[in-house]
């Protein structure tokens, strides 16, 4: 059974500012996050931003590979976005996270974000292991 969505963006910083991820986990690897294109997400073409996009795969991607590394502050090294398709004002864009490999200090991650049914962008990315704390 899918657990609920909870909202990972209740303290101050980039995430909540750009209009907050709502996200679950669906097994041990595999995840899922959500968010709702907001209109300061937009660019001038009435679009998603592509920044804004990125930008959600990577807290999306980095909270499942947190919550898969054991909850280690684990950080960004790479990630690579091809954006396939578009989303607008209103959308629910949803992204599937799946754990391809995790290592002694790096995970690997793919991500999936659609918006009815249809696949906006695809990511793949690795994030390293850290020894840090997080920030209260």
């Amino acid at each position: 059974m899918k657990k609920k969505f909870e909202n990972i963006s209740k303290k101050p910083g980039f995430m909540k500012h750009n209009g907050g991820l709502l996200f679950r986990e669906i097994s041990k690897k595999k995840y899922q996050f959500k968010a709702r294109v907001q209109k300061f997400n937009l660019n001038r073409a009435g679009i998603t931003h592509g920044g804004f996009i990125a930008g959600v795969i990577d807290a999306g991607s980095g909270t499942a590979v947190h919550r898969a590394s054991g909850n280690q502050v684990c950080v960004t090294i790479s990630l690579d976005v091809k954006f396939i398709g578009s989303s607008g004002l209103g959308d629910l864009i949803i992204g599937n996270v799946e754990i391809q490999k995790i290592t002694n200090s790096l995970i690997f991650m793919r991500c999936k974000l659609v918006t009815k049914k249809n696949i906006v962008a695809i990511g793949t990315g690795v994030w390293k292991k850290t020894k840090r704390k997080f920030v209260t």
